[in-house]
């Protein structure tokens, strides 16, 4: 028989068996939400280490805590790449995870219990840490001294800082951590794409990097635990400061009189070319602000570098404008716009709107 009948058959055994799909709520569990109402998956993942053809196979299970705008797609593709995975979000489970093969459980503790790696997609530090180790979070569902040690992935992008506690502190129960922050936004995730940037020993990084494979397209391992998330800072300056730049660019070139549009795309033929350009370029020329990647959630990520440089004594004066801008904007109710929505308080500046019916559009 095929190992994907198996998989198949082994979801459809185990969706009968948890049919939870109570949110995460760590701070009210339910007597009926607990560890115990799933019992019996650990016997029915160990039964399956024995294929129909007597070999033995040990099947990697998953857990995923964290199905927003990015944590839906990633963790899609890990169930359609065969993996067992059990979902958890405040927001609840969709059933367009759980059609496929997706397993909903109540608490981070139940995935800590059942999965061998568990990964977290979760806006900011606050919620990593709650998840990790409040009431019916993972660290309560983690095994002391095991004999072979579960992984915990944060593909969140939180503090540099507080990653190194974290890391201690799953360490002292004897599993590992790795940090695995994502660039690529919601397109990234939806196809598949994301660059992902990871800090986990070697030895880590062999065992998660098949994984990662699946909901990535660039995987680079920067260094120890704790390095992920500084590189993942460095991308988000570089990311903020393009922002900024293109809708400068684009606001001076439309109160001069030219076409947005055609100088977007006659610098995407130069130097000036980037992705920025391309596509957040496009949507400030269209006022196109949905998100995306939210306003709130990159001035969050310009804090962490913020706070970061002070603990190093380094300045970074670009970085510090940006989220200025992203402070007005916050200001005027744009908090959950696409990051794009920036160029608004620079036409605010410039006494000047971006013309969306432009020469090229009159044209047509």
């Amino acid at each position: 028989m095929q190992i994907g009948s198996i998989h198949e058959r082994l979801a459809a055994i185990l969706r009968t068996c948890c049919q939870h799909t109570e949110t995460d709520r760590l701070t009210d569990p339910k007597p009926a939400e607990s560890a115990d109402s799933l019992s019996v998956l650990p016997g029915l993942l160990k039964a399956d280490k024995t294929n129909f053809l007597g070999n033995t196979v040990h099947m990697t299970t998953i857990g995923f805590i964290g199905l927003g705008i990015m944590g839906k797609p990633m963790a899609g593709h890990l169930i359609r790449g065969g993996y067992p995975v059990y979902l958890n979000s405040r927001s609840g489970v969709p059933a367009e995870l759980t059609v496929p093969g997706g397993l909903a459980c109540p608490t981070p503790k139940t995935i800590a219990e059942h999965a061998d790696i568990i990964i977290l997609m979760l806006p900011d530090t606050p919620d990593v840490e709650k998840v990790l180790f409040a009431e019916n979070g993972i660290a309560q569902g983690l095994p002391a001294n095991p004999p072979r040690s579960k992984i915990i992935i944060d593909m969140s992008t939180i503090s540099p800082i507080r990653t190194q506690d974290f890391v201690t502190r799953i360490r002292q129960l004897g599993h590992e951590y790795a940090d695995a922050p994502v660039s690529g936004g919601d397109i990234g995730a939806r196809n598949a794409t994301l660059t992902i940037m990871v800090g986990a020993t070697e030895p880590v990084f062999a065992k998660i990097e098949p994984i990662l494979a699946l909901m990535g397209k660039t995987i680079t391992r920067i260094g120890e635990p704790g390095t992920g998330q500084i590189c993942k800072a460095a991308n988000q300056i570089i990311a903020a400061l393009t922002l900024e730049a293109v809708a400068e660019a684009l606001v001076l070139a439309s109160r001069a009189g030219a076409d947005p549009n055609r100088v977007r795309q006659a610098l995407l033929g130069g130097f000036a070319a980037s992705r920025i350009l391309e596509v957040h370029g496009e949507r400030m020329i269209k006022h196109a602000f949905a998100p995306g990647f939210r306003v709130d959630l990159h001035r969050k990520d310009l804090g962490i570098a913020l706070d970061c440089a002070t603990e190093l004594g380094v300045s970074l004066p670009g970085t510090a404008l940006v989220q200025s801008l992203y402070n007005a904007s916050i200001a005027q109710g744009d908090a959950q716009q696409d990051s794009s929505a920036i160029v608004r308080i620079l036409e605010q500046l410039a006494g000047h709107t971006l013309d969306t019916l432009t020469e090229s559009a009159h044209e047509q």
